[in-house]
């Protein structure tokens, strides 16, 4: 049973960084700003998703 609900989770937080990464590129962030966000979306998958949540670029 852990395996199936660490694998929904893990599921459930690629799929949120994914929507993510896309707000940010669609957003009217400058390039390099883009760019941040995205890796920080990407090396930091939770934590990354929080502090784009509260901080980052919004869309159009």
């Amino acid at each position: 049973m852990d395996i199936e609900v660490g694998g929904f989770l893990g599921f459930v937080i690629l799929v949120l960084d994914i929507w993510a990464i896309i707000k940010v590129v669609q957003s009217g962030a400058s390039t390099g700003m883009k760019v941040l966000w995205v890796v920080l979306i990407l090396i930091l998958p939770v934590v990354g998703l929080i502090i784009w949540w509260f901080a980052g670029p919004k869309g159009n």
